[in-house]
């Protein structure tokens, strides 16, 4: 099948004047654009039109953005580069691909499958045949180098007899069974309805997060529900989108333990790939890059160290002190500043700033009311720039950049979505904490003259181009491409309360992950594709139990000393209807509290948004839940899970 190549795009760093900065010879290289596949060629015309829409939107601020950026850096030049990105030999980027997937016992010939077949057992047939494809073409390649002879995933799954090896490996070649788990995936789930119509920016969409992504985009494949594609001058006019709330809720970056959070990168990866095969994209990642060691203390500085020093200072800091202090004080004095971020301080004055930030930021003695905000505003893109990783990873910078080039928005979202989950908790917070304040930005724009496409114009270059990467672009691409980028920064700012939610699937297959880690499974399927067929025979089923309509749980408390409130469950009984009912009874019987002081309201009565139900143990590590969910079905789902209210940590603790 076709494919599109996934592949970064940055720029370098050669001087032109400013005045040339706004037209189509500009001065920023970026890597080409994937070619079109006759798979996508319905879409295209919808992919260039989209571009063309942005022809009257300013790209000045972009190109003017990109000069600062070069004259900030040009004294710098020799020492800013990461280690090369060298090419990979066949078969290298698919093992690295299976590492990062978790299953780096598939490359070798070592005995411990088990963990790897746990994994498998939780994936949908688009996933599955993502993770066949690669091992495939991984095992051949390690077959032509004549090396030690790596194991065949019929060793893996069960060894079947001549006949049927001859059959399935006529069946099994990669193209064949990507052929035939999306015509079977179609007909399976034929009844069901994800496309999309015509998007009217005035009404909400359905959002399906219940359904894998891949899954739905194979069905939209199928039957060629192919939705325009645009790209809107301003925010207002972006059509809005709708998580439709299931009888388990939603579920946001953060309400999952950190047990739990280190299992969705690695599914989210594999979901990932699996879309960009059904889209036709092939997914292409830049090796981690050996960072050279600094002793500077905050510029510069890996985010990890960083935190790791903060944490010193403020435990359970998630995103740098540094950053943090910028950001409030732009909040505190910037917000209303006409061209904000877009207006550049004096790159004299910056530079001194950063020296004294170095000196003084943990002493406390920098004083911040004596700067200026454009001066603050360009501290905090220096910042961001001058991480010797990109925010958003060199490993999968490139695949950020080419998002741009998926005609659908919906399935833009999912893709982001995935990357989102995939990216270190570290950048994932810091990039949430950056996005949220310029959302605030953009929510002063009568006053600040900087609107959505304003802010992701100016912020586009900051995050997409980085120091020392590969900068390879054909001529004639720069405008289009740096449109991408600065669409890829005002989707992220303005959808991110979705891209920062947990897919229901997602967590589904976390569920399924911890329920096995108790009980290995005993599989003799011939191929990954078997596996699925007999696993997913009952997927998605709802067990509603029709013999136990209502249920009596107890309900526990890490407020209370000693009691626990009995809580009778039916169809309609909702995680906030037990925290009023807590309330109720903790207010009325005199409980024994561990502090009172904070928690009861001078009326006697209780913040009820100061509590939150977490449901722990079972088949979840601990899940903050959803004041929507119907915790009957919850129970079904996780019978041997115990329910806990704790106060909501985004309020002053009680001590």
């Amino acid at each position: 099948m076709p494919q599109f190549k996934l592949k970064p795009f940055y720029w370098d760093h050669h001087r032109k004047e400013v005045d040339e900065l706004s037209t189509r010879n500009c001065p920023c290289k970026m890597s080409q654009l994937p070619l079109k596949s006759p798979l996508a060629s319905p879409v295209s015309e919808g992919t260039n039109s989209r571009v063309e829409s942005l022809d009257n939107l300013s790209m000045d601020s972009f190109w003017l953005e990109v000069e600062n950026i070069k004259q900030s850096t040009e004294a710098e030049q020799e020492e800013c580069s990461l280690a090369d990105v060298k090419t990979q030999e066949e078969g290298e980027a698919e093992a690295e691909w299976l590492q990062d997937a978790g299953l780096s016992d598939l490359l070798g010939d070592r005995a411990s499958e088990n963990d790897n077949i746990v994994l498998l057992s939780t994936l949908t047939k688009t996933q599955a045949a993502a993770v066949q494809r690669r091992l495939d073409t991984y095992s051949r390649s390690r077959r032509r180098k004549n090396k030690h002879p790596v194991r065949d995933v019929r060793d893996i799954f069960g060894v079947v007899s001549s006949e049927e090896s001859a059959a399935e490996k006529k069946e099994s070649s990669p193209d064949q069974l990507w052929h035939n788990l999306r015509t079977s995936n179609v007909q399976r789930t034929e009844t069901q309805d994800y496309s999309c119509p015509v998007r009217n920016p005035g009404k909400e969409e359905v959002f399906n997060m219940d359904v894998a992504y891949s899954e739905q985009a194979a069905v939209l494949l199928k039957g060629s529900f192919l939705s325009e594609s645009r790209k809107l001058k301003d925010g207002n006019a972006l059509p809005k989108f709708k998580i439709p709330k299931g009888r388990l809720g939603v579920t946001r970056i953060g309400d999952l333990s950190a047990q739990d959070m280190k299992k969705i990168p690695t599914l989210a990866l594999i979901e990932l790939t699996a879309l960009c095969d059904i889209l036709g994209f092939e997914l292409k990642r830049n090796k981690a890059p050996k960072l050279k060691t600094t002793e500077k203390r905050l510029f510069g500085v890996p985010l990890h160290t960083l935190l790791e020093n903060d944490q010193k200072l403020l435990p359970n800091t998630k995103v740098p002190l540094l950053l943090q202090a910028l950001l409030s004080c732009l909040e505190k004095r910037g917000l209303e500043t006409e061209g904000i971020l877009r207006v550049s301080g004096s790159q004299t004055r910056i530079k001194s700033l950063e020296q004294k930030l170095e000196r003084d930021f943990y002493t406390g003695l920098f004083r911040w009311d004596e700067v200026h905000q454009n001066d603050v505003s360009g501290l905090l893109k220096r910042f961001i720039r001058e991480l010797p990783a990109p925010l958003l990873t060199a490993e999968y910078l490139p695949a950020f950049a080419a998002v741009q080039s998926i005609p659908d928005l919906k399935q833009r979202l999912q893709a982001l979505n995935l990357l989102i989950l995939i990216l270190p908790e570290p950048n994932r917070n810091t990039l949430k904490a950056l996005l949220e304040f310029l959302s605030k930005v953009v929510a002063r724009e009568n006053n600040n003259k900087m609107n959505l496409w304003n802010v992701s114009t100016v912020m586009a270059p900051n995050l997409f181009m980085h120091k020392g990467l590969p900068n390879k672009i054909p001529e004639g691409k720069e405008k289009q491409l740096a449109e991408g980028a600065a669409d890829v920064v005002r989707t992220m700012i303005h959808y991110q309360d979705l891209l920062w939610t947990v897919s229901s699937f997602l967590v589904g297959q976390v569920r399924k992950l911890n329920e096995s880690n108790s009980k290995r499974y005993q599989f003799c399927d011939k191929r990954i594709k078997n596996l699925l067929r007999k696993i997913h025979a009952d997927k998605d089923k709802v067990e509603k139990n029709q013999a136990e309509p209502s249920k009596i749980v107890k309900v526990h408390s890490s407020l209370l000393l000693k009691d626990s409130l009995e809580v009778h469950l039916n169809n309609a009984t909702r995680a906030a209807d037990v925290l009023r009912q807590f309330q109720k009874n903790l207010c009325q019987n005199g409980w024994n509290i561990v502090n009172t002081v904070n928690l009861l309201k001078c009326n006697n009565s209780m913040e009820c948004t100061n509590l939150l139900l977490y449901e722990v143990g079972g088949n979840i590590g601990e899940h903050c839940l959803d004041p929507d969910t119907y915790l009957l079905d919850l129970y079904h789902i996780n019978p041997h899970a115990e329910w806990i209210i704790k106060q909501n940590p985004s309020y002053p603790r009680m001590y």
